[in-house]
């Protein structure tokens, strides 16, 4: 049976467009870090890098080195966590400057992927499919727990508005933003999809 993550885990990939808590357990990520603006031409590395890695494990049974375990399943989408570097942070005026960001992207695995399997598919796909982001990337598990998310159909400039309903709505259930850090999953392409039809899981945890 086919793991579909648009069908199987609606809570956390297509949730409604208002906001709602959710408590996000543990996951396996491939993973990079890094800063600046991500309309720079070095962002599309760590991305492909990302996607390389995620369709390595994917088409592993053609390759004849699948995990234990392996079924066959859909690629989950690409995410990013967001905040600031500390220079961001110093001389915020209430305006972004998106060469100040920092971040973390990544692309979630499925549960049969563990950590010494990741390390295998991150040094064939060195040698498959040379990115120097590939240098960088790395596996890990993280856990959200306690957030409040939403969909947000729009552009990614027009993103305020929803953080700010979401903020609202936490208060209203006796929580909190815990940091201005702050969760995207991406549903569409922005090469491909027009800016106010674009569809972002937008999270942040609470506390």
């Amino acid at each position: 049976m086919k793991l579909d993550w648009k069908k199987d885990e609606k809570g956390l990939y297509l949730p409604k467009a208002k906001p709602e808590l959710v408590d996000v357990p543990s996951f396996g990520f491939f993973v990079v870090e890094g800063q600046g603006n991500p309309n720079d031409s070095f962002f599309g590395e760590y991305v492909a890098a990302l996607y390389s890695l995620s369709y390595a494990v994917k088409m592993s049974p053609r390759n004849g080195c699948a995990p234990a375990g392996y079924v066959e399943y859909s690629v989950y989408p690409l995410e990013g966590v967001w905040d600031l570097t500390e220079e961001g942070i110093r001389s915020y005026d209430g305006t972004l400057d998106k060469d100040k960001l920092s971040f973390t992207l990544m692309i979630r695995q499925p549960k049969f992927v563990s950590e010494e399997y990741a390390l295998e598919t991150l040094e064939r796909t060195k040698v498959k499919k040379p990115n120097k982001a590939l240098g960088v990337a790395r596996f890990m598990r993280m856990a959200e727990g306690r957030c409040v998310q939403m969909l947000h159909v729009g552009g990614y400039d027009e993103e305020p508005a929803s953080f700010a309903a979401m903020e609202v709505f936490a208060a209203a259930q006796g929580c909190r933003r815990a940091s201005k850090t702050h969760r995207e999953i991406y549903l569409g392409d922005p090469k491909k999809t027009a800016p106010e039809k674009l569809k972002t899981v937008l999270r942040f945890k609470v506390e």
